[in-house]
């Protein structure tokens, strides 16, 4: 004999999950309580989980239709967001990766950049282009001069030259939406690139002698990167054919380093009075697989493709519980936001399974970048850097 629920069980238990969701979006967040490295300031708690989904989009609320009041659309992961600010909210462009493995964006908006994140009425509905995404990912926002508002994603199909019964090589190319309201994409053709895959491909925020800068990063393959890798730079005329052209490598891969194995950009660039400040990711392999950080270097003001200054290792590594998740010991970030009173909200994933935010400023992130020994690749030059420190300390 079937026992349905009554409205009393039924009611109690969507009170309960209204108030618990509740309570964790209207938790404050606070920075960790020790001294730090003096850069930045790591906040206590994640900023966006799947846990701060809304209800409506994962429960069937119709009693009819679902008497125990159970889960109908699980979400497995909310990670991996682009930012930006807009009419005076901090707003993330979260990757949602829901239990079937499909990948969807998705606005959180917050009105101090720390807490209180909220996901908008629904999710981004991307047009698509004829041949549909499988899986897009990995938004980066850019508010380009020319007006629009340019929401730059991986885009992942099957690849069709792969062997009859394979079913798990794919393509990844950049894809192209722009808008005036974060509402509203126009979806533009997929990057055309002569270099092979690309993926974490960034828009430069200025033009560049009329054209459109892009940040590029081609690859052999999906996952590996092959004679491909580095951080690229290349240019587009227009941005409704996007044919990237004069595509070179600006911040290459290097033995023994965290970024040996893949570098890509994270978010477009800060621009300073000293240079553009760029957030990037190094990817490096370990005997339990592969360790992601973030690291920042410098170009130059007036010749973006000219990098100045790189402090050695890495800005930001995996910490704490950020190490566990769905891709463990990995940070990733595709999105900051430059305050008007020069605070920067660096939003970083941790293990593909959640956002974080980590605060700083503009002049502590430069002071980083110039003044950080650069790295000299060997161990002995560590230590002569070490020395050289330690010297100076003894005058003082």
């Amino acid at each position: 004999m079937t026992t349905i629920t009554s409205s009393v069980d039924f009611q109690k238990r969507k009170l309960a999950l209204e108030n618990e969701h509740k309570i964790l979006l209207q938790l404050k967040n606070e920075p960790q309580e020790t001294v730090g490295n003096g850069i930045y300031e790591r906040y206590k708690n994640p900023v966006v989980t799947a846990a701060h989904i809304p209800l409506n989009w994962r429960f069937d609320f119709n009693e009819k239709t679902n008497p125990f009041l159970q889960e109908r659309i699980g979400i497995n992961a909310a990670f991996n967001a682009g930012a930006m600010k807009w009419n005076g909210k901090y707003l993330l462009a979260v990757r949602v990766e829901g239990i079937d493995r499909k990948s969807f964006f998705a606005i959180a908006e917050s009105p101090n950049g720390i807490d209180n994140f909220k996901f908008w009425d629904k999710p981004c509905v991307i047009p698509q282009t004829e041949e549909p995404d499988t899986n897009v990912y990995d938004m980066r926002l850019i508010n380009h001069e020319d007006g629009y508002v340019y929401g730059i994603f991986c885009t992942e199909r099957k690849d069709p030259k792969a062997p009859k019964g394979d079913t798990s090589s794919a393509v990844a190319n950049a894809g192209i939406v722009r808008s005036k309201d974060l509402v509203n994409w126009e979806r533009l053709p997929d990057l055309i690139s002569n270099t092979g895959q690309q993926r974490n491909v960034v828009l430069h925020p200025e033009f560049v002698n009329g054209k459109y800068a892009l940040y590029t990063r081609p690859q052999d393959g999906f996952i590996d990167v092959g004679s491909g890798g580095g951080i690229g730079l290349g240019y587009v005329e227009d941005m409704t054919n996007p044919v990237v052209k004069d595509e070179k490598i600006i911040f290459g891969k290097q033995y023994h380093t965290i970024y040996e194995l893949k570098n890509g950009l994270g978010p477009a660039p800060i621009k300073t009075s000293k240079g553009w400040l760029h957030l990037a990711h190094g990817v490096r392999n370990t005997a339990a697989g592969l360790r992601y950080t973030l690291y920042m270097f410098m170009t130059d003001l007036n010749d973006i493709s000219k990098v100045t200054h790189v402090p050695a290792g890495h800005f930001m590594g995996p910490e704490g519980i950020e190490r566990v998740g769905d891709v463990s010991n990995v940070l990733f970030s595709n999105g900051w936001i430059e305050d008007e009173d020069g605070t920067v909200y660096v939003y970083y994933a941790s293990s593909d399974t959640r956002m974080h935010v980590a605060v700083s400023t503009v002049d502590k992130l430069i002071d980083y970048v110039i003044n950080t020994p650069a790295d000299t690749f060997i161990s002995s030059g560590s230590v002569q850097t070490i020395i050289n420190q330690i010297e100076k300390n003894n005058a003082i």
